[in-house]
């Protein structure tokens, strides 16, 4: 999923029409026209005869959405390879999200929706989870998952062994993050195996050193909410299991309780699953969930109809953002600005808000980030931008390739993918639409 050509023709309230089905996405060049690739029903829908699959299967790097999404729209009898933490996050995502055509990665429903097919089962989709060491056997190729640190956990990078040698796919990563032995880890093994090829991600190849980590985003956080004595606000990803774990250990050196959505409680239980992860589930001592105002805004149980939140009104860490006022000094609330309107119910008299998240790169974002600002000075409530990215920077990813030394080299996923034509290394500018012979 390109969020970048998707926001060339829609956004919030011009979306693709689920009415037409695929068409509007082949039609506007969101998703590529290739034969043999997506579902019977989307085909059928949009006037085109059903395709017999010509994929073997799917191989899913991490759960960022950019990368994930689109498995919406591939044929039932595609397999899809991902990590085991990987499809923890994508449990938790379909557990708290509305179903639309462009997030039915687990499992949909055919489409044409007639009412009478609302009470049909939905298609499960067939997954296939791994770890790094495992193996994956498709046809005569072998693929080898190999972990690498990025601002998701359960992401990986991929050595495809060919019968013309190793190709490197680097997936999503970094080399400052917390977990920065994983992709050192991935770096030794794709050097040793002197690819053939190197598909690599780009997205900050134009910048140099910039001295970021996640010590740095809890140094800083933590001495701007160590003195506040009013409500404090922080706001991230919450698939960034780096990020939360900051924040939840400055709430209890603080003394604070920290305080999610129902949302964030499913990730957390997810996560909660993997040992390898080792995250606090939602009714951890520490935490407090917050119960939001809807239909008749009296806290009633029968004002909450999405399953999500039904099935965990019974806990007994659930607090209204009345009580959450009263001393809001003993609170750390995790807020995303698309929740910001209760902030009129939590009526905070200044405090700190930290902004854990990138800083608007978009005309769109930057209207959002506008609104943001006012709803924060209206509160009088200090702003903090306090952040490391989930993406290598340009110098560690030019360390990175002239390490591994590929015989070629195919940028992508990236906005400048000729300044990798200055590295010593044969390039080629990836064209949309065309194949590579290796």
């Amino acid at each position: 999923m390109s969020f970048g050509r998707r926001g060339k023709f829609f956004e919030e309230f011009l979306n693709p029409r689920t009415a037409n089905g695929i068409g509007d996405f082949l039609t506007m060049g969101l998703i590529p026209d290739i034969p043999g690739v997506y579902r019977d029903d989307l085909l059928e829908h949009f006037g085109r005869k059903p395709q017999n699959p010509d994929v073997q299967a799917v191989i899913l790097s991490h759960a960022h959405a950019d990368h994930a999404n689109y498995i919406s729209f591939l044929h039932k009898d595609i397999p899809i390879y991902c990590g085991q933490t990987c499809k923890y996050i994508l449990d938790a995502v379909d557990e708290e999200s509305q179903r639309t055509i462009e997030n039915e990665v687990l499992k949909y429903k055919k489409r044409p929706a007639f009412k009478k097919n609302y009470k049909d089962p939905p298609i499960q989709r067939t997954f296939n989870t791994f770890r790094t060491g495992d193996k994956i056997k498709i046809d005569t190729i072998e693929i080898e998952p190999i972990h690498v640190d990025h601002s998701v956990p359960g992401a990986y990078g991929f050595i495809i062994h060919t019968s013309n040698g190793a190709i490197i796919y680097t997936g999503d990563l970094r080399s400052h993050g917390t977990h920065s032995e994983m992709t050192k880890d991935f770096i030794k093994k794709a050097t040793q195996e002197k690819p053939v090829a190197m598909i690599t991600e780009g997205t900050r190849i134009n910048t140099g050193q910039t001295g970021e980590s996640e010590k740095k985003v809890y140094e800083k956080s933590k001495g701007y909410l160590q003195d506040n004595k009013y409500l404090s606000i922080v706001d991230f990803n919450f698939k960034d299991v780096d990020r939360f774990t900051t924040f939840y250990n400055i709430s209890k050196i603080l003394g604070k309780k920290l305080v999610i959505s129902f949302k964030h409680a499913c990730f957390l239980e997810h996560y909660h699953k993997d040992p390898k992860i080792k995250s606090p589930d939602s009714r951890d001592e520490n935490i407090l969930i917050l119960k939001p105002k809807r239909l008749t805004g009296t806290y009633c149980n029968e004002d909450y109809t999405d399953e999500y939140i039904k099935s965990r009104l019974n806990y007994t860490n659930i607090i209204t953002p009345e009580e959450l006022g009263k001393k809001p000094k003993n609170y750390m609330i995790v807020l995303n600005f698309w929740y910001f309107n209760q902030l009129i119910d939590l009526k905070p008299k200044g405090g700190v808000y930290i902004h854990s998240l990138s800083e608007p790169f978009n005309e769109e974002m930057e209207i959002s980030y506008e609104r943001m600002v006012n709803w924060i000075q209206f509160f009088n409530i200090d702003f903090v931008q306090s952040h490391c990215s989930g993406h290598i920077n340009g110098a560690d990813l030019k360390n990175l390739l002239e390490t591994v030394k590929p015989k070629k080299l195919f940028p992508i996923h990236t906005e400048k993918p000729k300044l990798f034509s200055k590295l010593n290394l044969k390039t080629h500018i990836v064209k949309e639409g065309k194949s590579y012979k290796i």
